[in-house]
């Protein structure tokens, strides 16, 4: 129980990578703000990789969570159970 870390997170991650991706995209042909970066449009590349970054945390996070549970086993454990 309790809440995953993964998924504030991936959310986080999402929000932000996709707001410089579309930052990095909007100004993709603006050459004098990528000056200081030798012409490559960092926005848009981190912007995508925090994007991927977080979807797979919130991904990971969602994920079905297999517990020690005697009345809904694991699925290859149903065969094992003892049978009263």
């Amino acid at each position: 129980m309790g809440l995953d870390i993964r998924i504030p997170l991936g959310l986080i991650f999402l929000f932000i990578g996709g707001l410089m991706s579309i930052y990095g995209f909007i100004t993709r042909h603006t050459a004098d703000i990528y000056e200081k970066s030798m012409g490559i449009n960092l926005n848009l590349t981190w912007g995508l990789l925090m994007f991927v970054f977080g979807l797979i945390m919130y991904l990971v996070g969602r994920r079905q969570k297999w517990q020690d549970d005697p009345v809904n086993p694991r699925p290859w454990e149903q065969g094992n159970r003892p049978r009263h």
